[in-house]
């Protein structure tokens, strides 16, 4: 399975995550925190300047606000059927995917290397592709 330019979801972009540098807690501006009155799709820069971090916001670190979080991008994934990784850094050379390539950037038609080989999982799950994956925390 080759990567294609052509495959590549045009005009679309990774939704935006923030961490706490305190207890790694993410933020993500896609699911906001409607449990505390943030919509979802509310940008981090668009927070309240009273925001502090639902995790250790409140605990013996004090209230860690904004300035406590940095904006990180997911390198690498897991797939939540069979626990296989992706990694940017490694990429999938054996098909066609060269190391560096952004999890973003696969082709819409990606499916997890190892559960497409697997006819146990692909009868009881399908086909899974990307959506099939959850980012990995650092």
């Amino acid at each position: 399975m080759k990567a294609k330019k052509g495959d590549k979801g045009k005009g679309k972009s990774a939704p935006k995550r923030w961490v706490c540098k305190h207890c790694n807690y993410i933020y993500s501006e896609q699911l906001g925190e409607p449990h505390n009155g943030i919509k979802p799709g509310t940008a981090f820069e668009d927070l309240p300047d009273t925001y502090v971090c639902p995790v250790c916001g409140y605990s013996a670190k004090g209230k860690v606000g904004k300035w406590g979080f940095e904006e990180w991008v997911p390198t690498r994934f897991v797939c939540k059927a069979c626990g296989y990784i992706y990694d940017k850094a490694r990429g999938e050379p054996h098909h066609g995917i060269p190391a560096g390539t952004a999890f973003e950037d696969l082709p819409d038609t990606y499916v997890c290397p190892v559960c497409a080989i697997d006819t146990t999982i692909t009868r009881d799950l399908g086909r899974v592709g990307k959506e099939g994956f959850e980012p990995i925390l650092l």
